[in-house]
């Protein structure tokens, strides 16, 4: 069995594929762009990519917080810093109780967490909305290039048509006209 992630000092980068010296826009950049490839709701019945997007989580969980990425950094992360980051704060639970729910257990031992089930077209929608608009802008230009490649083609072959009944034409009139001096 491998190492956790959390004991390494390079994983949660090199998941993410950012530098160790990475700002937190990088961070947060990186995440948006691997959650998107990796989604589950994307890549649907594919085990690794599941895999892959729940490290993904993990690894952004850890280095977008600045305590547990400074804890990271320093090789003092704990198993429960890292189960802990997903969880909400004491402050925004209602319950006075600070005993995880056997489903937060059951949930996190499964590296699943409430905060990562969410809506994945809103979530490509916005974040992705600038660039989802160029691709179909994109596509629609594609198409409408191919349509009128298309047309010109047609065009073309039209014009070739004509010329060649045009030949066709003052051939056979070459041909009546010296059949009617031969026959004379």
């Amino acid at each position: 069995m491998s190492e956790p992630l959390y004991k390494s000092r390079t994983a949660y980068y090199e998941i993410l594929e950012v530098s160790p010296t990475a700002t937190q826009a990088q961070i947060k950049t990186a995440y948006y762009k691997q959650s998107f490839i990796y989604h589950p709701d994307k890549n649907a019945g594919s085990e690794e990519a599941t895999n892959r997007f729940s490290n993904i989580s993990e690894a952004y969980n850890v280095l977008g917080n600045k305590g547990l990425r400074k804890k990271y950094d320093r090789g003092i992360l704990s198993q429960g810093d890292v189960t802990g980051a997903s969880k909400p704060s004491t402050k925004d639970t209602k319950s006075s109780s600070s005993q995880p729910t056997r489903e937060a257990r059951q949930s996190s031992a499964l590296g699943i967490d409430s905060k990562n089930i969410f809506d994945f077209d809103n979530f490509i929608k916005s974040h992705y909305k600038s660039q989802l608009l160029r691709e179909e802008e994109l596509r629609v230009r594609k198409e409408e290039m191919m349509r009128k490649k298309e047309a010109i083609k047609d065009r073309e072959l039209g014009k070739m048509m004509e010329m060649a009944v045009g030949v066709l034409v003052v051939m056979a009139v070459s041909i009546l006209v010296n059949l009617k001096q031969g026959g004379n």
